[in-house]
Formats: structure tokens, sequence, C-alpha cells
């Protein structure tokens, strides 16, 4: 079920204080495998301008770009494939069972990724369809501020751990990449709008169909 959360008439200042002239810009968070992929694909078949930041950290470790070049000082070249670009898996092994090693990673990809993010956004202000960003550690990373509304997508835990482990996870690693993530119901409860993703893909439809129905409704009556 798509609906605000509970911080009510309170979360509405960042969309009435919206400048008329340029669209919404939409945070979109939830836990890890909640499915804001399925969602960020809906908005956009609704009519979102949508960017994925997950897309945009691989961008930006392909080999030869500077984040990669990053990488590699400071993790070595264990880290790389056969053929010299960035073993994503054991990568993530190795950051995933060290906090320490983790936030080195942060440290070096995520001001990239937010200076990609913040570049797309001035150049989808001078558009006219609503901004989609899906920003998984929205509230981790102190990202709560950019937005006119923050929408969060959550699951079941039990059916979050199965699409891990179908990831090929164990279940031990599936927990501590949860571990290092905000709790879903955390997230939701500072969220504008939570999407529940609790059953078939063509319920989680009519829930985002709703959803953006709600948010442009909003829109025109802030605009008015």
């Amino acid at each position: 079920m798509s609906g605000r959360s509970g911080r009510k008439d309170s979360a509405r200042t960042g969309m009435k204080g919206r400048s008329k002239i340029r669209p919404m810009a939409i945070g979109l968070t939830g836990g890890l495998a909640c499915g804001k992929s399925e969602v960020g694909r809906l908005l956009a078949r609704e009519g979102a301008a949508v960017l994925d930041t997950d897309a945009v950290v691989r961008e930006l470790q392909k080999s030869g770009r500077p984040v990669f070049r990053a990488i590699v000082r400071r993790f070595g070249r264990g880290i790389l494939d056969r053929r010299g670009g960035l073993a994503r898996g054991r990568l993530a092994q190795r950051v995933f069972a060290d906090p320490r090693e983790r936030r080195a990673l942060e440290a070096i990809v995520h001001p990239a990724v937010i200076a990609t993010m913040r570049r797309w956004l001035r150049a989808r202000a001078r558009g006219k369809k609503p901004a989609v960003v899906l920003v998984p550690l929205l509230y981790e990373v102190g990202l709560a501020d950019p937005w006119d509304a923050i929408v969060c997508v959550t699951a079941p835990k039990e059916q979050v751990m199965a699409r891990l482990v179908r990831r090929g996870l164990t279940t031990a690693e599936a927990r501590a990449r949860l571990a290092a993530q905000w709790p879903p119901g955390e997230k939701a409860k500072k969220a504008d709008y939570v999407v529940r993703n609790n059953g078939s893909l063509d319920e989680l439809a009519k829930r985002v169909r709703a959803l953006w129905e709600k948010m442009m409704r909003e829109e025109r009556c802030d605009d008015a």
C-alpha cells in the first residue's frame, strides 16, 4: 500500500518551498533488495526522469576512471579480475567483513556519486519531468535535504533474505549487508511516502501508479 508516513504535514515543507519554475526532485530510498530499482522503472514508465546511483557507481568504478584508480591504490590489485577490472563481488566481501574497510571505500565512492547526482539534478531542473534519484543510503550519508519528497520502498524481511540468497549471498553475507544500512522501518518513518513491496509485480505497479498520481495532485496544489 502506498501512502504518507508518520511525518504528516511537516514533511511537506520542502514541497511548499519548491520553486515553481522547476519540476519536483524526488529521493527514492529503501532497504536492500526491497525493490527500489523496480519502483524506479515503474516511475520512469509514469513519466519521471530517473537516475539510479547504483548505475552511477558501476560507471565510476570502470577501469581507468579516477574512482577506480583510487580504489586500487587503497585496496590493492587483489580486488581486480583477470581482465584488470574491478572484481565487485570480491571487493564487497572484503568491505562488508570489516566496517573500517567499508568506510574507506565509501570515502572514495560517495563524494563522486553525490557530485554526479547533483549535476544530473541541475540539468533536470531545466526540463519538465519530475526527477527521481535512487539513493539506497540516502539517510545514512546525510542526503535527506535536496528533495521535495522522499519515497521509501519496504519489503518483508523474509522476502529480502530470500532475494539476497538467490543473488548468490550466503545467509551470513546477507545479514552483514543488511546490518550496514538503516533498518527499512526507520527509513520509512522519516520518508514522505512509503511503497510496500509485499505482493506481486502487478500489485506493486498499481501502488506506484497510485503514489505517482497522489504526488502529482499534491504538486499541482502546491503550485496553485
